[in-house]
């Protein structure tokens, strides 16, 4: 039976937010526990980051443990999950280079993801060729571990069937020899992007409109009392609109009829504060103090996890260099079968040897 594999990670751009909970770590935690995966591969894409932070190493630098430490506060187990630096699997390199003559130019154009990340980033008229090539950068990345499972966001699912096609193209030229991997998107559609404090279509570093994991109860609070809502909902006797309401996307994202048992008694349901605040009556104040209390009951446990992980980073740093040292393993037996396949095993190959041994004896002899 094939193995169960997963392979999942983030760029280490900065702290990470509730986006990245409830949109893939959150769901990473649940699988890496369920017992159903042979291997959990969860990777810090230092070099990926870099391709459009090139200028500013220090920043990735940085953000590598900050990430890490989110991961082990989320509950990510190193002794379940393979944690890993990208950068420290030079392999991932090597394949990377290697897919590049499976793809087109103009394919990588089309590329919804890439069209989006560039326009976010005023790449028009200069793109950096590392960040162009970020969906075959990934493909190495989902292959060399032989995942047969990606849990991402609904953003990266053109990165996701970009994968695939080059994986059909090299099976198809060389012989089988990679693993078609498969999407994992969140099961609840509030999570599949969650939007930003303010509304926006997608919560973005940049765009300064996240929750982070490591914030404050204060700084959540005070974030949360900013959070855009129904711009029609004046008054509290005004029917307000629960579409588009950052707010009840994030309850919808976050809340379980536990919070609602715990802090809105009044109320049978989630579904039933809606229609409440749908037909007036019910303030933003009321709404945004519940989802205050929701999400300080989420986030309380993480924050005082991370804060007992900040007691030993050189420890997590270890747990880092032991988890590099694991992947590279893997993405070695990887890199070895593609060489194979590629017929550019030249050492490895001793029929080869022997044969133009053979050959070149016999041109000898004819001579």
């Amino acid at each position: 039976m094939k193995e169960k594999i997963i392979l999942t990670g983030d760029r280490p751009t900065g702290r990470l937010h509730i986006g990245h909970f409830v949109g893939s770590l959150r769901r990473r935690v649940e699988l890496q526990n369920s017992g159903e995966y042979d291997k959990i591969f969860i990777m810090i894409a230092d070099a990926q980051a870099l391709t459009d932070n090139a200028d500013n190493p220090e920043k990735i630098r940085q953000n590598v443990i900050e990430v890490a430490l989110d991961y082990l506060a989320c509950g990510l187990d190193p002794s379940k999950s393979t944690i890993f630096i990208q950068s420290a699997v030079p392999e991932l390199t090597e394949l990377a280079f290697y897919y590049m003559n499976l793809v087109t130019v103009s394919r990588l154009q089309r590329n919804p993801t890439v069209k989006t990340e560039i326009q976010m980033r005023n790449f028009e008229t200069s793109i950096p060729v590392g960040f162009f090539t970020y969906p075959i950068s990934q493909a190495s990345d989902i292959t060399a571990f032989k995942a047969t499972t990606v849990p991402v966001g609904e953003d990266q699912k053109p990165m996701l069937e970009q994968t695939m096609e080059i994986v059909r193209r090299f099976n198809y030229i060389y012989g089988e020899t990679l693993v078609e991997p498969q999407i994992l998107l969140p099961d609840n559609a509030a999570c599949l992007r969650l939007p930003g404090t303010d509304g926006k279509a997608k919560m973005s570093k940049s765009l300064g409109n996240c929750i982070y994991l490591s914030d404050s109860a204060d700084e959540v609070k005070k974030k949360i009392r900013s959070m855009y809502t129904d711009p029609d909902h004046l008054r509290v006797q005004d029917p307000g609109k629960i579409e588009g309401n950052t707010v009840f996307t994030y309850l919808d994202a976050f809340c379980t009829q536990e919070h609602v048992d715990k802090y809105l008694p009044d109320y049978p349901t989630l579904d039933a504060l809606k229609e409440h605040y749908q037909r007036g009556g019910l303030g933003d104040v009321k709404c945004k103090n519940f989802l205050n209390a929701v999400m300080e009951d989420v986030l309380a446990p993480i924050r005082e996890r991370r804060k007992q992980f900040e007691q030993d980073i050189p420890a997590v740093y270890e747990m880092l260099r032991r988890g590099c040292e694991k992947a590279r393993e893997q993405a070695a037996i990887t890199l070895d079968e593609v060489r194979s396949a590629m017929k550019i095993n030249y050492f490895d190959d001793a029929e080869l040897i022997a044969e133009q041994a053979k050959r070149f004896k016999e041109l000898s002899n004819q001579k």
